[in-house]
């Protein structure tokens, strides 16, 4: 019988298994020891190689102007890597500079010479120019044809625009609008791109188009006629002469150097430079750079502009569409030096860095907080034309002497501040039978003997704006608002609209009290986003959640959350009561009000210290009060309340009075501690020592 192939395998298998069993089974000794190693094996090859890190920069946002064919009128915002946050919508398209409230000022030349200002910029996020949030300078007065570069003096409040067809500086106050003609113009003897300017020195430096660097020493000082003009040329050793077509400037106050940036021919793209000038604040004629970058290497084309942080400067290069970084810019040999980071950015115009501020408090929250007063505003408003009419003075803060006056040349009410020092007053025109704001440009504290321009400030008023008779205001400045009491009894209501509004615009929120009811003053507190209003009917309207509401898209807000009647032993205050000044503490939670009683009687007035008022509702009593003959309050039509003290504008005795520690006074018939007299006056406002 055939034996098949598959019958096989089984078999040959238990025969070799078998064998094995037998040689495992003869292997009785230990192990043997491990041989040698053999040789190591040769190197694999080297991986590919990783992407470059990010360079450590310190944390930062910055700003960049756009000019490009599809970018033009755009400002990105950029963290320190140049890597994109947001973008906003301006309208212009040259240089650009922040004030310390984050309000952006940018030069146009795409349409018409301009300068525009866009309201608390750096906390909007994207967005587009406002007419009723934001404003522009522009028209035929202002002589402006093509400003580039712009510098902004923080504390002056002036903006130096570089005018380039115009070949001069032209500087406006930071408060003006519209067609108005600037402050004055500091003519060049070639065309200027940009400018930086010392304050503290008051020198400006402007960078102009042949290369060199402009000089003018005691501008403010000598009232915008400078004498004395010298010109810094970078040059080499031998005296000849290396930039072509300056642009881009820097100075860097610590260390009394200027950085520079030179396009050389604007067509061609790689012909940029960088130059560092010590001693720039004594620098004139031919001067050896300190340091120059340029090359292949230094990427450096058309750098149109450059700002320093620290020692790091960044460069809008516009011919090869890039933001450049260099590192160190101050120290290392000159040449051709690559940047630190090159990021593509399509025809960046101008560059300016959001800088982090101490935080300031606007004067009328700064009650119990401890802080150096350096005087005391009042307002004066006589019931007929007399000295004093449309004078706002300024007194020290223990009312003994008086320090100065500024002129509103007009008939006016209430005069507040915001933390820069800028004044927000209100006037009623009897002649127009309607009302206004004036923004006066640093009145608190560079406007000494002073008066309305228009060159430095402005006016919000008009048909839209719904003012007629407005009384008290108060400025949110971080929230870049202003309340207004609007008193009329058509259009009883606090209008409230954008600090940085010019004209005739529509306020940005209305609200609007219960039963007709008539406001005189208004404190809006931002810390819990509340509004209190006194009321002539002798109560205080609250409004709660004011601009999460607005934020959320309303703009009118019918009736108050809370309605607050001071009172004694649960019993409402007698009439006559007339609620007119205003000021809450939200660290004690505490209202101070002043109550005129009858405006025909000048004894009857009263000073209240209202607690608990963010949740006081109805009757509620009062825990300090103060009148009677020793207080002389008759008519006390304003109060603020500061260092604990509560300052109070008493018209009717033509008086200024500070009662001192009024939170905690046993009150009664009690005598101020101290007091002036001053005609007629309206409104008081406390100025910390940091306006100066």
């Amino acid at each position: 019988m055939k034996i098949l192939s598959s019958q096989r395998k089984p078999v040959m298998m238990s025969a070799i298994a078998a064998s094995l069993v037998l040689i495992l089974s003869g292997c009785s000794g230990d192990d043997g020891d491990t041989g040698p190693a053999g040789p190591a094996g040769a190197d694999g090859a080297d991986g590919a190689p990783g992407d470059e890190g990010t360079p450590g920069f310190a944390a930062g946002r910055f700003l960049i102007a756009n000019n490009g064919d599809d970018n033009r009128g755009t400002v990105d915002l950029v963290d320190q890597n140049i890597a994109p946050l947001n973008r906003a919508t301006t309208g212009a398209n040259e240089g650009i500079a922040l004030n310390n409230a984050g309000d952006l000022w940018q030069a146009g030349d795409a349409q018409q010479g301009m300068l525009r200002t866009m309201c608390s910029f750096t906390d909007r996020t994207g967005g587009m120019f406002s007419d009723s949030r934001d404003r522009m300078i522009a028209g035929s007065q202002t002589g402006l044809t093509n400003p580039k570069g712009i510098a902004v003096a923080q504390q002056s409040g002036m903006i130096f625009a570089a005018d380039f067809n115009g070949m001069r500086i032209s500087v406006f106050g930071s408060q003006a609008a519209g067609n108005v003609a600037p402050v004055a113009e500091i003519m060049t003897p070639v065309k200027p791109w940009d400018v930086a300017y010392d304050e503290n020195a008051d020198r400006l430096f402007v960078a102009l188009t042949d290369g060199s660097v402009a000089v003018y020493d005691d501008v403010m000082m000598s009232d915008y006629a400078p004498s004395v003009m010298r010109q810094i040329v970078p040059a080499d050793s031998d005296g000849n002469q290396l930039s072509v077509n300056m642009h881009g400037i820097v100075y860097d106050e610590d260390s009394d150097r200027l950085v520079l940036s030179d396009v050389g021919d604007a067509a061609v793209a790689d012909d940029g430079q960088l130059f560092v000038i010590n001693n720039a604040s004594m620098a004139d004629g031919n001067v050896e750079p300190h340091r120059t970058i340029g090359g292949p290497d230094s990427m450096l084309g058309n750098p149109v502009d450059i700002i320093l942080s620290g020692t790091t400067l960044r460069v809008a290069e516009k011919s090869n569409d890039a933001i450049l970084t260099f590192t160190n810019i101050f120290s290392g040999e000159s040449g051709d030096m690559a940047p630190a980071l090159s990021v593509a950015q399509s025809k960046p115009e101008s560059l300016a860095e959001v800088m982090e501020h101490e935080p300031r408090n606007d004067i009328s929250d700064t009650a119990l907080t401890s802080m150096v007063v350096q005087g005391v505003s009042v307002s004066s408003n006589p019931s007929s034309d007399g000295a004093t009419t449309g004078q706002i003075a300024q007194f020290s803060s223990v009312l003994n002497s008086q320090l100065h006056s500024f002129d509103a040349s007009m008939s006016i009410e209430s005069t507040t501040y915001d933390t820069a020092g800028n004044g927000y007053t209100t006037f009623a025109d009897a002649d127009s039978g309607s009302g206004g704001i004036l923004v006066l440009n640093r009145a608190a504290s560079n406007r000494t003997g002073g008066m309305y321009s228009s060159s430095q400030d402005r006016m919000i008023m008009g048909s839209n704006t719904g003012l007629v008779t407005p009384k008290g205001l108060d400025v949110a400045s971080d929230k870049g608002l202003v309340f207004v009491a609007e008193f009329s009894a058509d259009a009883a209501a606090i209008q409230v609209f954008s600090r940085c509004a010019s004209g005739n615009v529509m306020p940005v929120l209305t609200m609007t009290m219960s039963g007709g009811a008539r406001p005189w003053d208004v404190d809006y507190d931002a810390s819990t986003d509340r509004a209190y209003v006194a009321l002539t009917n002798g109560t205080v309207a609250v409004f709660d959640e004011v601009t999460r509401r607005m934020q959320g898209g309303e703009s009118s807000i019918t009736g108050e959350d809370r309605l607050i009647t001071p009172a004694m032993a649960g019993t409402a205050i007698a009439a006559p009561t007339n609620i007119h000044g205003i000021d809450y503490d939200a660290q004690s939670d505490a209202l101070v009000i002043t109550d005129v009683g009858s405006a025909s009687v000048a004894d009857d007035g009263k000073l209240y210290v209202i607690p608990g008022a963010s949740m006081a509702q109805g009757l509620t009593d009062m825990t300090v009060s103060v009148s009677g003959p020793a207080s002389m309050l008759g008519n006390p039509v304003d109060v603020m309340l500061s260092n604990g003290h509560a300052y109070v504008a008493e018209k009717s005795n033509n008086m200024v009075m500070r009662f001192d520690n009024i939170l905690n006074s046993a009150g009664g018939d009690i005598a101020p501690g101290y007091s002036v007299s001053y005609t007629a006056p309206e409104s008081v406002a406390v100025l910390p020592a940091y306006f100066w």
